[in-house]
């Protein structure tokens, strides 16, 4: 059984900090937009490296969205930034309407997502924001698992013609998954191989599902554990390979099990293999304040919830 290392707790959004400050350096074309959270972001390095290319809109999110817009048409690259609630809930007319709609190359970047977000409670805590966004015809949608990959993926998108939705948090977590890694958009990465129960997992929950696959090893049951960072485009043939072997699957996520990366899952089975599936995610609820651990467990969003999601699911077989 493979084991991955923590190489030191860091928070994703800082991820996409570095990663955006790289490209600035090497893409003239890369211009960044914030909603007067520029340090929450982690765009400051960017700020001061570029500031002909940083633009402060202030507290007008709808407006950063627009102003976006229309610096695509100039060949511009633009990156907003605010908190994921404000990125999705606040601006939706105006992404559907003058992004999506429109097709333009916008990089909606999206930091303090899900439960995670802690102690500011349940008004900041989005954990519908993948279904909104990818309902949205021809938005690509990135929920990223630790540092490395929010850097990586940070990267890649500027160079995918396109919406891009890109996901990450505030709280600093696992730092696993290799630093010089290949960003694929919509190529899951196989973490480890297992033939008793397939765990679908993706952002925050990629680390829990390793932790709850040593301790499923350790109860003789084997399971193979995939990273979906990319929810749409989704990986099918990922899925169905592994769960053609494993013959069921638990999908974990910190959202509502409504319109998340399950019921994506639960798409590509129902119509092309059906098995038995288990959702880890928050189940049709808001969330409330307190640390990230104590929601995280609360809520069931934790290696342990996803090893009796496993026996419950391989039990269905």
């Amino acid at each position: 059984m493979k084991k991955y290392t923590d190489s030191g707790k860091k928070d994703t959004r800082s991820g996409f900090g570095d990663g955006l400050t790289e490209l600035g350096k090497k893409n003239k074309d890369v211009v960044a937009l914030c909603a007067d959270l520029t340090g929450s972001l982690k765009m400051d390095e960017f700020k001061k490296n570029h500031p002909e290319r940083f633009f402060q809109i202030g507290i007008a999110e709808a407006n950063m969205i627009g102003i976006a817009a229309g610096m695509t048409i100039g060949g511009k690259i633009p990156f907003t930034g605010t908190f994921a609630n404000f990125s999705t809930g606040r601006v939706y007319d105006q992404i559907r309407q003058s992004v999506a709609y429109s097709g333009k190359n916008v990089k909606i970047c999206a930091s303090h997502a899900g439960i995670t977000l802690g102690e500011d409670g349940a008004t900041h805590q989005i954990l519908e924001d993948i279904g909104l966004m990818k309902m949205l015809p021809g938005m690509t949608v990135i929920n990223t698992c630790d540092y490395n990959q929010t850097k990586a993926a940070t990267i890649a998108v500027a160079e995918h013609e396109g919406p891009v939705y890109l996901r990450f948090g505030r709280p600093k977590v696992a730092n696993f998954t290799p630093a010089d890694q290949k960003f694929e958009i919509g190529k899951a990465v196989q973490l480890q191989e297992g033939t008793d129960v397939t765990i679908v997992a993706t952002g925050h929950l990629v680390w829990e599902a390793l932790q709850a696959a040593e301790t499923l090893h350790e109860n003789g049951i084997s399971a193979d554990v995939i990273n979906i960072h990319t929810i749409k485009p989704l990986d099918d043939e990922a899925i169905l390979k592994s769960v053609k072997k494993t013959g069921c699957v638990v999908t974990a996520e910190e959202h509502n099990y409504l319109g998340g990366l399950g019921e994506s899952v639960a798409r590509v089975l129902s119509t092309q293999h059906p098995a038995p599936q288990e959702f880890v995610a928050t189940q049709d609820t808001f969330g409330e304040s307190g640390t990230p651990e104590q929601l995280m467990d609360k809520y069931g969003l934790n290696a342990s919830a996803i090893v009796s999601a496993a026996k419950k699911v391989i039990a269905r077989k």
